[in-house]
């Protein structure tokens, strides 16, 4: 979902999440982080931007907040995408249910360029 839409850019950057591969992973209790790699011949985003883009919250089962999510791009690329709860709970060990939204309606691409 945070891919999704007409923007130019969100086109790159859903041409890099079909490249990427996943580097290495690290969970911290509160949330989670994807190091992530793009291969270097790659469309990037124009003038190597570097960007910290959300839109998106999870509602899931047995959590009373939620969480939301958070992609990194540096460079023109994808690098990192992490994931965090609101509020002072654990991330679960297993997540089974769970219904995906945007925080607002319309979305706000500012953030993007």
């Amino acid at each position: 979902m945070l891919l999704a839409g007409d923007d130019p850019w969100l086109a790159i950057l859903r041409e890099q999440r079909r490249l990427l591969h996943v580097t290495g992973r690290e969970h911290s209790g509160v949330g989670f982080s994807a190091d992530l790699a793009v291969p270097a011949d790659a469309p990037k985003l124009p003038g190597g931007a570097t960007v910290r883009f959300g839109d998106v919250s999870a509602d899931i089962d047995g959590l009373e907040q939620g969480a939301g999510f958070l992609l990194f791009i540096d460079g023109g690329v994808i690098t990192v995408l992490e994931g965090y709860l609101y509020g002072d709970a654990e991330w679960p060990v297993e997540v089974t249910k769970f219904t995906l939204r945007y925080d607002r309606e319309p979305r706000d691409l500012a953030p993007l360029h």
